[in-house]
């Protein structure tokens, strides 16, 4: 695999009752902070329910951080595309396009939490069967195809997009998956990446990596589309705070973590994600000891990276699970050495400077040796010419 890229999912996960308004300040200033650190992209969600995940509109926020920043793609993640007309959600993304100067990256999902479907009067069942048809406008629609439907909720009549997208020819679009095989059957059947949110967060994630992507190959190669996907597409998303200890790096998740295990255990419907744990240590091992991500410094970081890696059999970009396990302060410090310490090892910087440091240290003694040796001899020579010699 080339250079592995790296960035944040932000669902986001944020506690109840905190101020809205700063905590939306802060994300975006964390993604301000990302984009100076090297990271390469950072991916905004969409709920509408449950108290923590509190982005109604991933589209607002990308309109927020191209703004703010110059580099950093942007992405959603994911649109509930169930939820919105094709046409319109289309249409905002080529909107975004031009608006970040081709920043944009376009997360399709069913909708994750069933208390924002229900108030919808959709059923999961309904947002899976909505996901894929509107998948099918929404891709026909960006390729520039007029395009009459009907769906369960909206209907379309020789509808276009009026503008071109700034991308050429056309941003990145990845399709969600969790454990099931309906994300990587899409990615394949429209030739577009795969954004594999719960690739830790379950055995049944970890485990079916390798699964998924052959599935993505699959249903390309029967769509016609096997040279449009490719691995470099693929994006994985995991759970990580690391510090300069292992021991700093317990202290500091001891601030939010109970919050994150009771919003998976107790709030949010999600039974793939099932975390263990009734108390903060037993919450901190099971994230270490499950696989589910680490804990801990960056040499372990390093590790989990890599067993992703050797896992999957390749992706594209590694993108760390925006969570506030820690507080602000040792967050953005997390992310620090994260960029310091684990990312060279996965982009072809950091064994160069090791190998260099090796060379030298080999040819020390020689060197050193040389070195005094041409200093006693100039000595001698400017003492000769002063006629001392």
């Amino acid at each position: 695999m080339d250079r592995l890229k790296f960035g944040i999912f932000l669902a986001p996960l944020h506690a109840p009752g905190q101020n809205p308004t700063l905590l939306l300040q802060r994300d975006l200033e964390l993604v301000q902070r990302l984009e100076e650190l090297g990271y390469d992209e950072a991916w905004f969600g969409e709920h509408h329910s449950a108290g923590s995940e509190i982005y109604a509109s991933p589209e607002i926020m990308i309109a927020a951080a191209g703004e703010r920043t110059e580099r950093i793609k942007l992405g959603t993640g994911v649109t509930s595309v169930s939820y919105h007309n094709p046409l319109w959600a289309a249409e905002r993304m080529i909107m975004l396009d031009h608006l970040t100067h081709g920043r944009v990256m376009f997360g399709l999902g069913p909708g994750s939490l069933p208390t924002d479907a229900a108030m919808l009067g959709l059923s999961q069942i309904d947002t899976r069967e909505l996901l894929e048809e509107n998948a099918d406008i929404i891709m026909r629609l960006l390729r520039g195809e007029s395009v009459t439907a009907k769906t369960r909720t909206h209907e379309l009549v020789d509808a276009q997009i009026q503008m071109a997208p700034y991308s050429s020819p056309l941003f990145d679009v990845a399709v969600a998956a969790v454990a099931s095989p309906t994300g990587s059957r899409l990615a394949g059947k429209h030739g577009v990446g795969l954004l594999s949110i719960a690739a830790t967060l379950s055995p049944d994630g970890f485990n079916a990596l390798q699964h998924h992507w052959g599935i993505v190959e699959e249903f390309a190669a029967q769509s016609g589309r096997s040279a449009e996907v490719d691995r470099s597409k693929w994006r994985l998303v995991g759970p990580f705070h690391i510090a300069e200890t292992k021991e700093q790096a317990y202290k500091d998740v001891e601030h939010g973590i109970e919050h994150w295990f009771n919003y998976f255990q107790k709030v949010a419907a999600f039974p793939q994600m099932a975390v263990l744990g009734d108390n903060k240590r037993e919450m901190i091992d099971f994230i270490n000891t499950a696989g589910i991500g680490v804990i801990g410094t960056a040499e372990e970081a390093r590790g989990q990276v890599q067993r992703l890696v050797d896992q999957s059999g390749g992706f594209g970009t590694l993108l760390l699970q925006g969570h506030d396990w820690a507080n602000p302060v040792a967050t953005q410090r997390s992310f620090e050495l994260f960029a310091q310490d684990v990312m060279p090892y996965f982009q072809g910087q950091a064994q160069p400077l090791i190998d260099a440091a090796a060379r030298a240290g080999q040819a020390r003694a020689g060197h050193a040796a040389a070195h005094l040796h041409a200093v006693e001899h100039m000595t001698k020579k400017y003492e000769a010419e002063l006629g001392r010699v």
